[in-house]
């Protein structure tokens, strides 16, 4: 220490016979070491290591270290540990120095501990910026560190401060261990599941999830020790407890965007009374469809051969097998479908009739469409069903559609009308024009 180096020097051997003086001489040479030293620290160390970690090629933590203060902490810690080192310089009693000297130590431990903390601080910076973060997030697990440093640094703190060893704090805590268990529940079981969901592969940073019990639809931008941060459609964020990700189920669409191909599912609803048989006449009119002339060409002589086959019996219509209005629909859409060059010929691809209810028959088209992003596939969906539905009239066809206010009204109209002017009544005339979907009981 430098008051031996000094004990037989000049300053040693001049010093003022004043206590006050002896103390304002010594708090001047530590003032004048913690300066130097700090200078030393700040400017020569920190330099050399950035210049030492620019020349190495890594000057991605070169500036993560700067930003988290790192350099700064250390030239904050080395100027206290000094002081501690030489507080003998100061001529007051041995208890009072004692306790300055501890002092000096714990609050130059304080600051080495927040230069580690600022190291895995740097660490998580340079690790996010690397492609390995899209896919595995170490945020958890840093976290975890970082509560363990301050632990062990409020532990070796108060044992200097108290003048014990460590060993009697953590055998304190040893006997607090039941307490601890409930006090650290919750970090406890989001450590576990930040390790099962990472080693499993269960959430990126990145991916689009679903979760209706916590209110979470929307990406994944942050995943910490205890909680994951999901910013909704809406740009609101939604944070959820780490571990219930674990313990509750959860729609992640990440494999979706994988496959390459977005589901494309939905129903239009036929209403049961446009449904018929097709005249010869519709059948050859409709031949005209490209989409469709294959279809009909082969389904006419399937039927040919099978209505020849009945002999006499297939005189009768009712005995006969006869093309639909809402089975060439089907065709038409699963041809139409086929054809289309942005959605995913390779995967399922199906137009389906489904069980009919009291809103109508269900076609049901279900495939799957080359683009992910959300605009694009809204913008193939909305194509697809705007064709099908225009391409409805021409076969006959009619939307199911429960009717309004506005339809009961113009049939209040159309009755009185009818009314005035002597003709028949509307519910006794058969050409009547109910609106689509309407029901006469």
């Amino acid at each position: 220490m430098l008051e031996r180096w000094m004990g037989d020097g000049w300053l040693m051997n001049n010093m003022p016979d004043a206590l006050w003086a002896q103390v304002l001489l010594g708090v001047a040479v530590l003032l004048a070491l913690s300066v130097v030293t700090g200078w030393i620290a700040s400017r020569v160390l920190a330099r050399l290591a950035q210049r030492t970690l620019d020349a190495m090629g890594r000057k991605d933590w070169s500036r993560a270290l700067s930003r988290r203060r790192v350099f700064r902490s250390v030239s904050y810690a080395v100027p206290l540990l000094v002081i501690m080192a030489n507080i003998g310089l100061l001529p007051i009693a041995d208890p009072y120095l004692g306790f300055v000297g501890r002092f000096f130590l714990s609050a130059g431990i304080v600051f080495l501990f927040m230069a580690l903390n600022g190291l895995l601080a740097a660490w998580q910076d340079v690790y996010d910026a690397s492609t390995r973060a899209q896919t595995r997030s170490i945020k958890g697990y840093l976290e975890l560190g970082k509560i363990v440093l301050w632990a062990v640094c409020l532990i070796l703190v108060i044992s200097i401060l108290v003048n014990r060893s460590p060993l009697l704090m953590l055998s304190g805590l040893g006997a607090l261990s039941a307490v601890l268990l409930l006090v650290f529940k919750d970090t406890l079981l989001s450590l576990v599941a930040s390790t099962q969901m990472t080693s499993n592969d269960m959430l990126r940073i990145g991916d689009w999830i679903e979760m209706p019990q916590a209110g979470a639809d929307g990406f994944v931008i942050d995943i910490a020790l205890h909680t994951v941060k999901v910013q909704n459609w809406d740009k609101t964020v939604t944070t959820i407890p780490t571990y219930k990700l674990f313990s509750e189920s959860y729609r992640n669409w990440r494999y979706m965007f994988e496959s390459g191909g977005r589901r494309i599912k939905r129903t239009l609803r036929i209403d049961a009374g446009t449904v018929r048989f097709l005249t010869e006449e519709e059948i050859a009119g409709l031949s005209r469809y490209a989409l469709l002339k294959d279809y009909l060409d082969g389904k006419q002589r399937e039927l040919e051969e099978t209505n020849r086959s009945l002999g006499e019996l297939a005189g009768l219509q009712g005995n006969r097998r006869r093309l639909t209005n809402i089975g060439t629909f089907r065709a038409y859409a699963l041809a139409y479908l086929k054809r289309q060059r942005e959605l995913h010929q390779d995967m399922l691809m199906i137009v389906r009739m489904m069980e009919p209810d009291a809103q109508g028959i269900p076609i049901e088209v279900y495939c799957f469409a080359d683009k992910t992003a959300w605009v694009e596939y809204e913008r193939i969906q909305g194509d697809i069903f705007d064709h099908l539905l225009a391409i409805l009239p021409e076969l006959s066809l009619r939307l199911y559609q429960s009717p309004s206010g506005a339809d009961f009204a113009r049939l209040w109209d159309a009755g009185h009308a009818a009314d005035a002017s002597g003709s028949t009544p509307m519910a006794a005339s058969p050409d009547i024009a109910f609106p689509e979907g309407a029901a006469v009981r």
